[in-house]
Parts: structure tokens; sequence; C-alpha cells
């Protein structure tokens, strides 16, 4: 069972800094693409950053210069460090992950159950 488990949210006031930990557990052949979601009420699920495959990293614009995206050597832990944030940055973050399971061929997706982020003006 492949298990993704973030951790970090919280309320922190506009201009304020949160970093955000999500990790992959479970029996893993290897994982090809991870990152983060986020989804504000009213709006529909968008990207924030992600690794892809080769480790390109992809970002929204709106987060471009205020939050970077690492992760650990192993690859199974991400890190979404989120600085200057602002109240449009208030959602509900999501890790996301395409893992081939040990003894599978194909790749999933999985989600973790979401963690709130909540900016204050």
């Amino acid at each position: 069972q492949v298990q993704l488990v973030e951790s970090g949210g919280g309320l922190v006031q506009a201009g304020g800094s949160l970093r955000l930990s999500c990790a992959a557990s479970g029996s893993i052949f290897s994982i090809n693409a991870m990152g983060w979601y986020r989804q504000a009420p009213g709006k529909q699920r968008e990207l924030v950053a992600s690794f892809s495959s080769s480790g390109m990293i992809k970002s929204a614009d709106s987060v471009k210069g205020r939050f970077t995206i690492s992760r650990d050597n192993a690859k199974t832990t991400v890190y979404l460090q989120m600085n200057s944030l602002k109240p449009e940055d208030t959602a509900v973050y999501y890790c996301n992950a395409l893992i081939t399971p040990s003894g599978g061929v194909y790749l999933y997706e999985y989600w973790g159950q979401g963690t709130q982020v909540t900016v204050s003006s």
C-alpha cells in the first residue's frame, strides 16, 4: 500500500513562511514525478510546483520567487518552502505523485490527504 503523508500546514500572517513536507511510503518500485497542488474554496485544483521524472521543476507563475520545492536524496520526500505568503495562497495543499508500486509495471497517481494553509491579512 502506497501512501503520501503531508505535514506542515497551519495559520500564518501575510509575509510569513511555512514549510510543507510530503513523504511517500509503502511498497514502492519507483517514483516518476512528485509535487504539490492546491485548491482554494470555490476554485479548481492547480499545480503549485513539482518535479518531473527527469528532475525538472515546474511551478506556477504566482509562486515563482516565493515558493521553493526540494526533495531528499532518496527522492521519496518533497518539501515546499513557502515565503512571503499572501492571503491568496490560502488553500488546501495536496501532495501528488506518480508511482509504480513494487511488483507492478504501471504508473499510478496518488494524492495525499491535504493540509490546510491559511494566510491572514
